[in-house]
């Protein structure tokens, strides 16, 4: 396993200077800033990445404003309530990307938000207290509770609101098949756990967030170029 100052020193060498790679990383949320966020901003963030997932991020983007509209601003206690019969309406409304199955894990993850909410306080609280050393278990909570959240999508979501994680984008993937981190599947527990492992180590070497060295790892590796910090 290479150490953290020599994948650091790469990726500073790969952006031209520290300075500047610095400027591309970012920090997560901190315990106090996540417990902050409401149910209904966490079915938003699912919603908006279950529906990125195989269409243009910028499709989804421009209609987006339609989604707020549609779904009363994700309102989990208003969605809770809607009968099945009305779903199936606003599913096949232009405002939206008309996807019945997308659609349906809106109320199936409403329910997973309330019924965690309910045991933990808020769901915010439930993400906020999760331990990044044990992130991928996090992961596993969501792909098993959630609709559609497996994969990178819960991990993206995860990210897009400010829960640490470090993220499997294929330029994190590429670095970890080089240096023999994972050789199988890569969403096969083996590979989850030896990602984790592998980033567990780099943070006792740098004391940085997972986040952070997660894109330090991307930047490193791939093409030399300037990426949206939630996609490392």
């Amino acid at each position: 396993m290479e150490k953290f100052s020599d994948i650091y020193k790469r990726a500073v060498e790969r952006k031209g200077s520290e300075k500047m790679l610095k400027l591309l990383l970012a920090k997560p949320l901190s315990t106090k800033q996540l417990v902050t966020l409401s149910d209904d901003d966490w079915l938003e963030e699912f919603t908006r990445k279950v529906f990125q997932s195989g269409f243009y991020w910028s499709v989804i983007n421009s209609k987006w404003a339609g989604f707020r509209e549609v779904f009363w601003d994700f309102s989990v206690e208003k969605l809770l309530m809607m009968p099945p019969d009305m779903l199936e309406q606003k599913a096949s409304d232009e405002r939206i990307v008309r996807n019945y199955k997308k659609v349906k894990t809106i109320t199936d993850n409403a329910y997973m938000i309330h019924e965690v909410a309910e045991q933990h306080g808020s769901f915010s609280q439930f993400i906020a207290n999760w331990p990044s050393e044990d992130i991928i278990g996090l992961w596993a909570y969501l792909k098993k509770h959630g609709a559609r959240l497996g994969g990178n999508t819960g991990p993206y979501a995860l990210r897009a609101l400010g829960k640490d994680t470090f993220l499997l984008s294929r330029d994190v993937e590429s670095y970890l098949r080089a240096h023999k981190i994972i050789d199988g599947g890569l969403q096969t527990k083996k590979s989850l756990s030896a990602a984790q492992a592998f980033f567990n180590e780099l943070q006792q070497q740098s004391g940085l967030s997972m986040q952070e060295l997660s894109l330090i790892v991307a930047y490193g590796v791939g093409d030399n170029r300037v990426g949206i910090s939630q996609k490392q």
